[in-house]
C-alpha cells in the first residue's frame, strides 16, 4: 500500500530489510552497543559484513531513542541508520522514546541529503513493544516529521509478517493529520 504525504511516497511492504536496493538507507533496530545481535540487527550485520561492526564500535554506546548513521558496507544501501528502540515496559516513556528513534533517523536522512529510507518495526521483536501501538507511533511520527525533511521522497516500512504488514497498512490508511 502507498500513500502520498507532502509529495513523499509512504509505503508498507512485507520483506527483508536487507533486500531494499532502491533505498538510500535502511534502519537497524540496534542494541545499545551497536554490535551484531539477533533479529533485524543480526540480519543487517550479517548482510553488511564485519566492516559494519568495526565502523559502529566508536559510535557506541547509544541510549534508547537515539540514532547514528554509518555506511552500508556490503549492503545495497549507501547507509545504515542505527536506532535503539525502547524495551517495552522497561524504558519509559516508551512511546516518546520510540517516536524519537523515527524522528532522529529522519533528521539524519535530512542532514545527509538522503532521498529514501526503509524502517523495520522498531522495538516490536525481542524488545516486546506491541505491534499496534508501535505502528501508530511510527506512522504518526514519520508523517508529522516529513514537513521538516525536504530531501526525503520515499519512506518504506518493511514488515516481516503478514499480520505486521496488515497492521501497519491499516494504521497508515486510517491516519489523519492531527494538525
Amino acid at each position: 500500500m502507498k500513500r502520498w504525504q507532502d509529495n513523499v511516497c509512504i509505503e508498507c511492504v512485507q520483506g527483508d530489510i536487507t533486500q531494499q536496493p532502491d533505498m538510500d538507507a535502511i534502519v537497524n533496530a540496534a542494541n545499545g552497543a551497536l554490535l551484531p545481535g539477533g533479529g533485524v540487527c543480526g540480519a543487517i550485520h550479517r548482510a553488511a559484513g564485519p566492516g559494519l561492526a568495526q565502523e559502529c564500535r566508536p559510535l557506541a554506546p547509544i541510549r534508547p531513542g537515539q540514532a547514528v548513521i554509518t555506511g552500508g558496507h556490503r549492503l545495497p544501501n549507501a547507509h545504515v541508520i542505527h536506532c535503539l528502540g525502547p524495551v517495552y515496559g522497561v524504558d519509559e516513556p516508551a512511546d516518546i522514546l520510540l517516536a524519537s528513534c523515527y524522528r532522529e533517523a529522519m533528521t539524519l536522512c535530512e542532514q545527509h541529503g538522503l532521498l529514501s529510507v526503509a524502517f523495520p518495526a522498531i522495538s516490536t521483536g525481542i524488545f516486546g513493544y506491541p505491534v499496534e501501538p508501535a505502528a501508530q507511533v511510527a506512522i504518526n511520527t514519520v508523517l508529522t516529521t516529513l514537513p521538516a525533511c525536504s530531501s526525503l521522497k520515499r519512506v518504506r516500512f518493511v514488515l516481516f509478517s503478514d499480520a505486521d504488514l496488515a497492521c501497519y497498512q491499516r494504521v497508515l490508511n486510517e491516519w489523519k493529520n492531527p494538525g
